[in-house]
């Protein structure tokens, strides 16, 4: 593991230990509401639990904080840190969350498009360079690292088919700065598994705003 994912492990543990059991549960009903069930024997599990910890960890918002694990860990008196990882969650805070498009893999970097910001990006000599499709969109958190990023590993690749629907979703964001983004993408991951779940559904009817399939 790299020196981020350490950290958010060492975070991790912390807020979902015993002390904190109602509310993961309360977490892991919002984000798996409406979406399916959550079999641990599917092959979309670990996939599944790497995006509900990126969530917890970076957007959900603790009932007994009013803050992020990300943002509440300096309050908790368990919980040292070295200078060395004080450094380290201020970069995490600096974390770019967004639908991004692939163009190429060149060298061991991955050549991605920032939609919401409509911006070019590169990760230098990433781990992860397999399951990426230059028609499929994907969901992830970005972390700033020297002059590049680091992939999280809460990747939601979204259907071909769902690519319009996105598009034009990720446009209307752009255009409302009123809307919230993080509420599109949570809304995005959901989508994608009622996708997995009813395959005799045409997919414009799981990526839709008509609300149909209660999302």
């Amino acid at each position: 593991m790299n020196e981020y994912e350490l950290l958010i492990e060492k975070i991790l543990n912390h807020f979902v230990s015993d002390a904190f059991k109602d509310e993961l549960s309360m977490a892991k009903k919002e984000f798996f509401e409406n979406a399916g069930t959550l079999d641990e024997n599917s092959e979309h599990f670990e996939s599944r639990m790497a995006q509900f910890y990126d969530w917890y960890f970076f957007t959900r918002e603790l009932k007994g904080f009013g803050q992020t694990p990300l943002d509440a860990c300096l309050l908790v008196r368990e919980l040292r840190f070295s200078d060395e990882e004080l450094k380290t969650l201020e970069v995490l805070k600096q974390r770019r969350h967004s639908v991004f498009e692939f163009i190429k893999i060149k060298n061991g970097d991955v050549y991605i498009k920032d939609l919401l910001a409509n911006k070019k990006l590169v990760v230098k000599s990433s781990p992860y360079v397999f399951g990426f499709d230059p028609d499929e969109l994907f969901e992830v958190r970005l972390i700033p690292h020297g002059d590049s990023f680091v992939f999280t590993r809460g990747f939601c690749f979204h259907p071909e088919s769902a690519k319009k629907f996105i598009l034009s979703e990720v446009k209307r964001h752009r255009k409302d700065p009123d809307l919230a983004p993080e509420a599109m993408l949570l809304r995005l991951i959901k989508m994608r598994y009622k996708f997995e779940q009813y395959k005799h559904v045409k997919p414009e009817m799981i990526y839709s705003n008509d609300g149909k399939l209660g999302l």
